[in-house]
């Protein structure tokens, strides 16, 4: 059996992509969803991986579930931390609550899901932390200020991470997709996506799998020096 891989928002999207590339390398990969109990049964059906259903913006909740995973599977040296949700509108219209759930989710959600396993990964003198981020927490983005500000903490995260865990074997980093062709994003209408699209130099979106493809790596023991630093996948349409 080999190391242990959480992966929140596991069972869709970017996420699903990311724990069936982790279970391809070799990782025993635990998949937590947050809802949607018909995907989750589908995606384990169809791919074996164990599906871990809570909610990453309660502590309480993320630490029980993560317990779990430990107890079924065995000390979490992975972690994956891809959950995240949008509630768009432009500022002045924006909600306190609209700001609130997305900052929970995305932001503390970070923070509760690499927390509880923080401790082992100090004792065991190996970790690896991957937080999902956003192209939108690079350059900003209309309508997505509470988004976009998540995603941006998101990378103060991981270099803090990086300096806190380098010397016990822990390496931290965050990828940056683009614009993906996820359910969401291929929902939208057909003029709005070749818009999209129009703004990206390689002419097309991204795929799941190549955003799994770059976690792949820097989960692998050949990414070992590589910390504090971010993977900006999306295709030549902005640089840092």
């Amino acid at each position: 059996m080999g190391r242990v891989a959480l992966v929140t928002g596991g069972s869709r999207g970017i996420g699903a992509a990311i724990s069936v590339a982790l279970k391809n390398a070799g990782y025993t990969v635990a998949a937590n969803y947050a809802g949607n109990d018909e995907a989750a049964a589908k995606f384990t059906a169809e791919t074996g991986i164990k599906t871990y259903k809570w909610n990453v913006a309660d502590y309480d909740a993320s630490k029980a579930g993560i317990a779990q995973v430990e107890a079924d599977l065995g000390p979490v040296d992975v972690v994956i931390a891809n959950a995240g949700i949008t509630r768009d509108a432009p500022f002045h219209k924006m909600t306190p609550d609209q700001w609130k759930q997305v900052i929970d989710t995305n932001l503390t959600g970070v923070f509760n899901t690499v927390h509880p396993v923080w401790p082992g990964m100090r004792e065991r003198k190996f970790g690896r932390v991957v937080v999902i981020s956003s192209i939108n927490g690079q350059k900003g983005q209309f309508g997505q200020v509470n988004y976009a500000a998540t995603k941006a903490g998101d990378l103060g995260i991981v270099k803090s991470l990086a300096q806190e865990g380098a010397r016990f074997g822990i390496t931290a980093n965050a990828v940056c997709p683009g614009y993906i062709a996820t359910e969401m994003v291929m929902a939208v209408p057909e003029k709005v996506r070749e818009s999209i699209i129009a703004g990206i130099p390689a002419g097309r979106l991204g795929e799941p799998e190549e955003i799994a493809r770059c976690v792949a790596f820097l989960v692998s023991d050949d990414a070992g020096f590589v910390n504090g630093s971010t993977i900006s996948a999306n295709g030549a349409q902005f640089f840092v």
